[in-house]
């Protein structure tokens, strides 16, 4: 079974941050409509993919998949929790919002006990294995340059299916599910990474 489930600041954060400042694929005409739509789809998803977390989880509980398995479903548990929570600009928590990188951190930190970096930068410099698209399994990380400047500006978490989850733009909804074939999420997607393999963990653990 799955778990429970401003002032100025310096230049040198704004850098750091506005790589995740990411802009939605939808056009402001009948943006509404396309981020209700979004969000009513995110929780269709939802037990469908607890219900593939539960079978990979038990798979894996007589292996060493298994404490993987289990990080992976309360993580997205709690992400599915959160799907509505606003965008913000350098926003880290449920009560102020969160950016992409926000999220993503928000995330591994609470329910896997992992400290990531905190931009989309650094954290797609990080020292773990790199995914094919093909190879995406649940928790992966994925990264996006929706910019068209040729570098990392987004970051979400895979959920299976061909979809993730992320912090959108304010004009996106916030936190929502999208699909990696939709044009506009595949024509910016950059590379995956996968925080959660075995050996990998303890470099990145953090005592709570």
């Amino acid at each position: 079974m799955l778990k429970r489930f401003a002032p100025l600041v310096p230049m040198s954060f704004v850098l750091l941050l506005a790589a995740c400042a990411s802009h939605s694929p939808e056009s402001q005409h009948g943006q509404q409509v396309a981020v209700e739509q979004a969000n009513r789809s995110s929780w269709i998803q939802i037990d469908h993919h607890k219900a593939t977390l539960a079978g990979v989880e038990d798979e894996g509980a007589g292996n060493n998949s298994g404490n993987s398995s289990g990080r992976v479903s309360s993580i997205l548990d709690r992400a599915f929790a959160l799907i509505g929570t606003p965008y913000r600009f350098g926003g880290r928590s449920e009560a102020t919002g969160f950016d992409c990188s926000g999220f993503v951190g928000y995330l591994y930190r609470e329910e896997a006990g992992i400290n990531l970096p905190r931009s989309t930068r650094e954290m797609i410099n990080m020292d773990v294995p790199l995914v094919s698209k093909e190879d995406l399994q649940p928790g992966d990380l994925i990264f996006f340059n929706n910019r068209g400047r040729g570098r990392v500006s987004h970051a979400g978490i895979y959920i299976g299916d061909g979809q993730f989850i992320h912090s959108a733009s304010r004009r996106g909804g916030g936190v929502r599910v999208d699909n990696l074939d939709d044009s506009y999420w595949r024509l910016s997607f950059l590379e995956a990474k996968r925080v959660l393999e075995p050996g990998f963990q303890a470099r990145l653990a953090v005592t709570r």
